[in-house]
């Protein structure tokens, strides 16, 4: 853990969104929903490059990524997922220190439907874009977390 981390020091409010957590990653909802169901799959322990993983490390990733993506296919009904590992955002710092996570955003070819709102993934099939905006409302958030719990667990 680094004092100086944002991953290794998470909020008790960014730490409400927890949907999954094993021996070596953590899982929560992403605060920024511009993909309905974005994700971010944190390593519990501060490392830098994907390179450093252990084996368990790469093997409990696999697991994760089975996992979550059954979830979003069978209870969402997502097509497909984008999983990003960047790691850009730590380098515009003047001591970088990055800390492994990835992104994964489900994709729907056909609108997701939570409380009666409907979100249209209008980029299906092409690059996720950055900066986008769409948020959920409170009540679909939470409905979308509960739902994603339940099934991950």
């Amino acid at each position: 853990m680094r004092s100086n981390c944002e991953w290794c020091n998470l909020s008790e409010k960014e730490q409400q969104w927890l949907l999954y957590e094993t021996q070596y990653w953590t899982v929560y909802l992403a605060d920024e929903q511009d993909y309905v169901g974005r994700c971010i799959v944190i390593l519990n322990r501060h490392c830098g490059s994907l390179s450093e993983l252990s084996e368990s490390e790469w093997n409990d990733l696999k697991e994760i990524i089975d996992k979550i993506e059954y979830v979003y296919k069978e209870s969402l009904g997502a097509q497909l997922c984008n999983w990003s590992c960047l790691m850009n955002s730590f380098y515009k710092n003047e001591a970088p220190n990055p800390h492994l996570h990835l992104h994964v955003r489900p994709r729907f070819q056909y609108a997701l439907t939570l409380n009666g709102h409907h979100y249209v993934d209008e980029e299906f099939g092409c690059h996720y874009k950055c900066k986008k905006s769409v948020v959920l409302t409170e009540e679909d958030r939470k409905t979308l977390f509960d739902m994603l719990k339940c099934n991950l667990n």
